[in-house]
């Protein structure tokens, strides 16, 4: 009897324990308060609150409901970020949780199956990738190795301003010149040679619908089992030839590297383009992933795109916040002509002793971030945050424009005023959470030293080379500001300027 007892209590007591312990978690659990959520509408959630710039909805939605709140994008939950102590959470104390990247119908086909830096999800194939860019393209050495090219690309820049102001009666379309001038650079970086001026703007077009269709509603994404909706509108199909013009394009400029190896032989050229280096590395990989084509494809993706967006969009907000701010123009213009000293362009080395440019650049990248709303980040596992239970697979949204105009931490926030910046550590590189213009934690953009190196050069010489006003009958006062949608957050308008040639001394 005692035997039986003894052996019940063995058994039981254990049980009862468990049992206690599993509802004493539950208890707690129904503690953890749920995340404010906005009310939304049957089927659709709140698709219909983000608007045309989302950027602007979600922070005047973050103002009534708090700037941690949970939307319903269709069938997908999504949690905004809109302030620098939520986003420390996800971007620094919880990041390797938030580190993964969401797959949508247009990530998933431009960066060939996710397998890319910027949309790979977090994991091994994500950690090699990323070496191959901070190591062998985005390193400070391989950065400082193309300023050869950034410099002759910078005086082609400069004439051809000059010469199309002499064809159009003195007027030029600054923000197409930025974007054939940037799109040169990438290309000789990436390929090692220049291309004709219609391949160069077929690549510009290509990187511009690549921001569109970032931006377009594609039934799939918000609700995963109607897909047969976006291929009866046509989206699908639209989507995979915007997809099969840049393969196609990869596919040129790979073959094109291969023959030219096949008949050099053995020879090796003095520099190495992205491409050379990239088939280098697949030739003797000494990584855990093998380095397929599709690899070299999805990184050149990533060059492009990445690239091209931001350093373009960067110096036309400065040019358009510069003109429409003539006392800081005179300051920047007064400051880089006394760098310069009578000599007709400014070298890099000189541009850390820019100190009022550098702070320009910086309130442009504060107000103007290039993507606003970062590139999403999916949830690998619940997780608590703030008090709040984060289930898994949410994904998450940080409004890095909302942030960087957050009046908490920015006086005048809305204003164009680089003086805060002087004197001032604050810096873009991620470390402080109230101004990341380029994210921060594990999927900052491993680009930025390479995008910041063609805006700091190029605003230095153009103000060092031209004196910059608006055509006649235009005020600045009057500027249009209007961001246009999509991924990239470009001005609504291009920008069109008057240059006349600065007297030297």
């Amino acid at each position: 009897m005692n035997t039986a007892v003894a052996l019940v209590a063995f058994f039981l007591v254990p049980l009862c324990i468990l049992l206690a312990e599993s509802k004493r978690r539950r208890s707690i659990k129904s503690k953890i308060p749920l995340l404010p959520t906005l009310p939304g509408l049957p089927f659709i959630g709140n698709i219909h609150q983000l608007g045309s710039l989302p950027q602007h909805s979600l922070r005047e939605l973050s103002k009534k409901h708090g700037s941690l709140m949970l939307l319903h994008l269709g069938s997908i939950p999504t949690l905004v970020v809109s302030s620098p102590q939520h986003a420390q959470e996800f971007v620094k104390t919880h990041d390797t949780i938030f580190a993964s990247r969401p797959s949508t119908k247009v990530s998933k086909l431009l960066s060939y199956n996710n397998i890319d830096i910027a949309f790979s999800p977090y994991g091994d194939c994500w950690r090699q990738m990323r070496r191959i860019g901070m190591t062998h393209l985005f390193s400070q050495k391989m950065v400082q190795s193309f300023s050869s090219i950034r410099k002759e690309e910078m005086a082609c820049f400069l004439d051809r301003i000059a010469d199309s102001a002499s064809k159009n009666n003195g007027v030029v379309c600054i923000t197409e010149m930025f974007t054939l001038y940037v799109s040169s650079i990438l290309c000789r970086v990436v390929l090692g040679s220049s291309m004709s001026d219609e391949k160069r703007r077929l690549v510009c077009e290509l990187v511009q619908k690549n921001s569109t269709f970032f931006s377009v509603v594609f039934f799939e994404n918000l609700f995963p089992k109607l897909r047969w909706l976006d291929v009866l509108f046509g989206l699908e199909a639209r989507l995979r030839n915007h997809f099969n013009a840049w393969d196609s394009l990869f596919e040129e400029f790979i073959d094109n590297h291969l023959n030219r190896h096949r008949e050099d032989g053995d020879s090796k050229d003095t520099s190495s383009d992205f491409i050379d280096i990239l088939l280098e590395l697949q030739r003797g990989s000494s990584f855990d992933i093998t380095l397929t084509r599709e690899h070299i494809k999805a990184t050149l993706m990533d060059m492009f795109a990445a690239g091209t967006d931001t350093s373009f969009v960067t110096l036309d907000w400065s040019m358009a916040e510069l003109i429409r701010n003539p006392e800081v123009m005179k300051k920047a213009r007064d400051e880089v002509r006394e760098i310069a000293n009578g000599k007709d362009m400014v070298s890099e080395e000189q541009l850390g002793q820019l100190k009022y440019l550098n702070a320009v650049v910086k309130e442009v990248l504060r107000l103007h971030p290039p993507i606003p709303l970062l590139l999403p980040r999916e949830s690998s596992q619940s997780c608590e945050v703030e008090g709040y239970n984060i289930p898994k697979e949410t994904r998450v949204i940080i409004n890095a424009w909302a942030i960087g105009r957050d009046e908490a931490y920015w006086d005048s926030a809305e204003d164009f005023k680089p003086e805060r910046f002087l004197g001032s550590t604050i810096d873009y590189r991620g470390k402080d959470f109230h101004y990341i213009p380029f994210g921060a934690g594990r999927r900052i953009c491993p680009g930025m030293p390479f995008a910041m190196s063609i805006v700091e050069l190029t605003l230095a010489n153009i103000l060092l080379r031209f004196n910059w006003s608006l055509p006649r009958g235009n005020n600045h006062e009057d500027m249009n500001m209007e961001d246009s949608p999509g991924l990239v957050a470009m001005r609504k308008h291009k920008l069109e300027l008057v240059p006349t040639l600065a007297k030297t001394n």
